[in-house]
Parts: C-alpha cells; sequence; structure tokens
C-alpha cells in the first residue's frame, strides 16, 4: 500500500484526514504531530492513540521546540516582529517548522503522498505546499478538506458515521497553541463585527493584584526572569504562566493573507508580547537612531516573509544575519509592571544605556555644548528648508 505522512494536531481537520485517508483512499497514514511548543507528554501520548484509532498504521511525535526557537522565535524578537502592529506570528511562523519536519519524516521513509488539513480559504495551504513543494517535489500533496471543499459539520458527519465520538463542542473554535502564542478562531472570526467571547481564549483572569517582575536580556536573548537565569524556552513558558494569569495578550489581527482576502483571527500570546515590548524598549536605550531605523524596515520584511512561508528564501539567512549582529549591545534588564488585561514597561539598566546624564538631561540641563553653539547648531540644520522656502517666495 502507499504510504502517506499526515501532519497531525489532533484537531477536527486531521481526525478527518487520518480517517478519511485510511479508510476511503486506502493508505497507510503515518501521522506525525511536530510539537512548537503547544504539547506535554500527556497530551502525546493522547496524541498518539487518537491518531492510531483514527486509522493511522504508524504515529510520530517530533518535538522541534528548541529548533523553532532558534531559527525563528529568535529572529522574531530581535526584529520585534509584529505583524500589522499587533499579531506576533504565532502560527505563521511555526507552521513553517511543522512544515520541515513533515517534509524529513516523509522523505525518511520514503512516503508516496504528504497530507494535511487545511482548507483551501486560509493560509496554511500555502505555507505547507510551499516547503512540499520545495523539498518534496516528487510527493503528491493530499488534502482532503481542501479539495472536497468539505465544512466542519460534514466532517463531524462522517467521522459520526464511521463511529467516532469527540468533544464536538470544542471543534466549535480552531485553538492553535504554541510557545509563541495561541491563535482562536471560530464563528465570531469569520465576520467583521464580533468579538470573541471570554471563554474562547486559553487562560481566563486569575489574578487581579499587579505585579513587577524583571527580564534580563543578553545580545537580545532573554536569560533570565526576576533574577533566575534559565534558557530562553524555559523563560517564554514561565512569563506565559506568569503573564496569561493577567488575561494580557489578548487581540484579534485583521489582516492580508496570502491568498489575496482580508482575514481576521483571534490571539492569546501573553509571553510574546511582553518580551517584544521589553526588548523593543531596551533596544531604543541602546541602539542607534540609524539602527533602529534600518532594523525596522528589514525586520517588517523578514516578518512578512515569514508570514508568507518563504522561510526558505536565502534572503531570510541575510536578514537574521543582520538582526543578529544588532544584538551585540542589547543587554540589560527590563521591569515589567503586569495588570489585569495589561501591561507596562516601568524602565531599564544596562551598561550600554546611551541616556547618559553626563552630556545632558532631556528638557532640563545640557553639559556637553553651549546655548550659543545649540543655537549655531539649529541654524545650520535648518539651511535647506530655508532655501526651499525663501525659492517658493
Amino acid at each position: 500500500m502507499k504510504k502517506v505522512v499526515l501532519a497531525f494536531s489532533g484537531g477536527l481537520d486531521t481526525s478527518y484526514c487520518s480517517m478519511y485517508l485510511s479508510k476511503n483512499c486506502g493508505f497507510d497514514v503515518y501521522a506525525m504531530t511536530v510539537n512548537t511548543g503547544g504539547f506535554d507528554a500527556v497530551e502525546a501520548e493522547s496524541l498518539k492513540q487518537k491518531a492510531i484509532a483514527l486509522g493511522a498504521k504508524e504515529y510520530r511525535f517530533n518535538d522541534r521546540t528548541e529548533d523553532f526557537y532558534e531559527k525563528g522565535i529568535k529572529y522574531l524578537l530581535f526584529g520585534n516582529v509584529l505583524k500589522n502592529s499587533s499579531y506576533p506570528l504565532s502560527v505563521s511562523a511555526e507552521r513553517v517548522f511543522q512544515a520541515l519536519a513533515i517534509a524529513d519524516y516523509a522523505r525518511e521513509i520514503n512516503a508516496d503522498a504528504i497530507a494535511h488539513g487545511s482548507t483551501g480559504a486560509g493560509n496554511d495551504q500555502i505555507r505547507f505546499d510551499l516547503v512540499f513543494q520545495t523539498l518534496c517535489p516528487d510527493m503528491e500533496i493530499i488534502t482532503p478538506i481542501r479539495d472536497n471543499s468539505l465544512s466542519r459539520e460534514m466532517e463531524i458527519e462522517f467521522l459520526k458515521q464511521n463511529g467516532v465520538e469527540l468533544d464536538w463542542k470544542k471543534a466549535e473554535y480552531s485553538v492553535n497553541q504554541g510557545l509563541w502564542g495561541t491563535s482562536v478562531g471560530g464563528k465570531e472570526t469569520l465576520t467583521s463585527v464580533e468579538y470573541l467571547p471570554e471563554s474562547a481564549f486559553p487562560s481566563q483572569l486569575r489574578k487581579n493584584e499587579a505585579e513587577t517582575i524583571s527580564i534580563g536580556f543578553k545580545k537580545g536573548e532573554p536569560v533570565s526572569l526576576n533574577g533566575e537565569e534559565d534558557d530562553p524556552v524555559a523563560i517564554i513558558k514561565q512569563l506565559q504562566e506568569i503573564s496569561s494569569q493577567y488575561a494580557i495578550g489578548r487581540d484579534i489581527h485583521v489582516g492580508d493573507t496570502i491568498i489575496g482576502i482580508k482575514g481576521r483571527v483571534g490571539f492569546e500570546a501573553a509571553a510574546p508580547l511582553v518580551l517584544i515590548k521589553a526588548h523593543h524598549q531596551l533596544e531604543k536605550h541602546v541602539l542607534s537612531k540609524h539602527q533602529l531605523f534600518i532594523k525596522d524596515h528589514l525586520a517588517d520584511w523578514y516578518g512578512n516573509l515569514m508570514h508568507e512561508g518563504q522561510y526558505l528564501d536565502p534572503v531570510m539567512r541575510d536578514i537574521e544575519s543582520f538582526l543578529e549582529n544588532s544584538q551585540n549591545a542589547v543587554t540589560g534588564n527590563v521591569k515589567v509592571r503586569l495588570m489585569p488585561y495589561h501591561f507596562l514597561i516601568e524602565g531599564i539598566t544596562s551598561p550600554n544605556d546611551l541616556m547618559q546624564s553626563a552630556y545632558g538631561q532631556y528638557g532640563e540641563t545640557n553639559a556637553a555644548w553651549t546655548g550659543e553653539e545649540a543655537r549655531s547648531f539649529a541654524k545650520i540644520f535648518s539651511m535647506q528648508t530655508k532655501i526651499l522656502n525663501t525659492l517658493k517666495s
């Protein structure tokens, strides 16, 4: 029998795909879950049992969390990447790394085909297909949901007819959780007017008393939380646990999809948003204005290319080199005040802080120049606009 590697998340779409491919299409299904920070050991075992019950011949759980951080999240943090100034690319980025792992597995077992549960109306179909067509050009790409134009109701009915009983109530919302945030999609995000209900978000408000935390950075990477040193992945997880108690990091992202239509998706990304804002504040103290200006532009391009699944384009490595080099001075501690539904940056300390009172205090005193020198500077600085206005008159 032909082998098909199925990207298996355990949700409704991939549950349907596993049953459909094994029962209706005669494939040996090799299901694989690629963990990018959303599953623990207990959930991994549950996913294995579920995949086998849904017709998979074999199942594999592949943890790529560290790889996801080192080759993706790290650069999104260096670039302070927020799509449309709001969304930290929670799902956009992890899909690329899941696709890379699936492609590796397909080549390892010499599969005939690769399958995923994307619909024909979203970005994920492009991200997965782009990676698979690049790395596995001779393998067929099968997408039952997209190919058969299935609705969620049709998928549920098919599974029920084949004796599969799941908690279909949970299928009302599509929740994708990973190290860099959780996306939430439902009926409210299909139109322009409604917001997601409180119950749709994975974390609920559990803490009302404000607290101040300290995040330590070394060359742009998080290396400590409240004075306790740890690796970046562990710090992101700890920060998520602390900050999610305040129900912060929620929003609905509205943007242009790869396929040309507007799209809305809810998300909860407490740790990513806190880290990005803290990191950005530290950068504003330690980088030159030209570094900040150029970096913002390159980071925006990097985020857009990641969003569209163009991770394998060599320009991504070029931008990563610039972003990494820009972080040499980004070392210090940032104080963040957490409160219900929001947070603020209290301040920073850094040995590389360019805000030095020995040269002057903004709006108060100047110690590195005289008043006459400031007057002369302003005269020269205004010269071009003065000439332009003289000619216009």
